[in-house]
């Protein structure tokens, strides 16, 4: 008799598979970079998705110099603001935040995400900071930015996101240096990213709620000669007699979707200035009008419809060339069906 053989369904890399403490996702590392200071992360809403025409420009590719249809998804990017300056020192525990300096003028609809910041605090914590600098103690800085989503149509909401953004290159006079001439004005996408070049997307996906193993984890349905009771959607054990417990590898019921998830290596293929040019008839399912200015991204990319969504530069670039892309034609065909 054969030895019938199957690999594990679903990757357990993701565990514990249970909701995002936050819709705003979080960054724990940064790309590498050197060069003049700059802004490593931006953020956008969800739209949904269009397809372009494009060259294919990938070398070796059986469609070379020819067009291509590539579906791609929209993310509308209005500007972004730097709110303030944080600090970080490091020690035997790692790094920990020193003190923040905040911009004078702030958004009036931040005090509905935060209690703001006195404004006499500012002047104490900008010579802070210098100190450190001069005495080596700071090591790294980071810039808190928050999104305007006031300015968005298609966002039902007034509340800022906020979020933290990696100063990257030059040294770290530099970086506050090239913070400060930022602070309390507005960022474009267009001064983190270029079209052409790669990107990681971050978003929390769409919750599921409560699934059970079968459509968690891809479970084969049970034979009719094993589903006695019509119970076809159980798993077949809970493992093994020792040890006298279930361990948590064992595919059981829980929570699907709403976890933060990143997909590395998206090309950017346009970044435009006016998204009522790409707006199909009647508006994006689900979203609307687009007012704001837009990224265009090559495939797909986590969660629903106004879903926030991060991108940072690719980490893990490999043997991608960042290439201009050349697009000849956006689909802005009514998406109503």
């Amino acid at each position: 008799m054969p030895k019938i053989n199957s690999p594990r369904k679903g990757s357990l890399a993701f565990s514990p598979r249970k909701r995002a403490k936050s819709q705003v996702p979080h960054y724990q590392s940064w790309p590498a970079y050197e060069g003049s200071p700059m802004l490593q992360g931006f953020a956008g809403y969800k739209v949904g998705m269009t397809h372009v025409i494009m060259v294919d420009d990938h070398k070796d590719s059986p469609t070379e110099g020819k067009d291509i249809m590539v579906p791609v998804t929209v993310v509308e990017t209005p500007a972004m603001k730097v709110a303030a300056i944080r600090a970080y020192t490091r020690d035997t525990y790692g790094r920990r935040p020193m003190t923040e300096y905040w911009a004078g003028e702030l958004e009036p609809a931040l005090s509905r995400r935060i209690t703001l910041p006195k404004k006499s605090e500012g002047d104490a914590a900008k010579q802070a900071i210098l100190d450190g600098i001069a005495s080596g103690t700071v090591k790294e800085i980071y810039a808190i930015m928050h999104t305007l989503p006031g300015d968005v149509s298609g966002i039902p909401k007034k509340v800022p996101e906020i979020m933290e953004t990696r100063v990257a290159g030059g040294t770290v006079s530099q970086q506050f240096e090239y913070l400060q001439g930022l602070l309390g004005k507005e960022v474009t996408l267009s001064q983190v990213i270029a079209p052409g070049a790669y990107a990681d997307i971050t978003a929390v996906t769409s919750g599921k709620g409560t699934q059970g193993p079968v459509k968690r984890w891809g479970v084969k349905l049970r034979k009719r000669k094993h589903s006695r009771g019509g119970k076809k959607r159980h798993v077949g054990t809970l493992g093994p007699w020792n040890p006298h417990h279930i361990r948590w590898q064992v595919p059981q019921m829980g929570q699907l979707g709403y976890q933060q998830r990143t997909e590395f290596n998206k090309r950017i293929l346009k970044i435009g200035e006016d998204g009522k040019e790409i707006t199909p008839a009647g508006g994006f399912l689900h979203y609307g009008v687009l007012q704001n200015p837009y990224v265009l991204i090559k495939g797909s990319i986590p969660g629903p419809a106004k879903r926030l969504i991060r991108i940072r530069p690719a980490i893990r670039l490999g043997e991608h060339q960042v290439r201009q892309p050349a697009i000849g034609f956006v689909s802005v065909e009514s998406k109503q069906g």
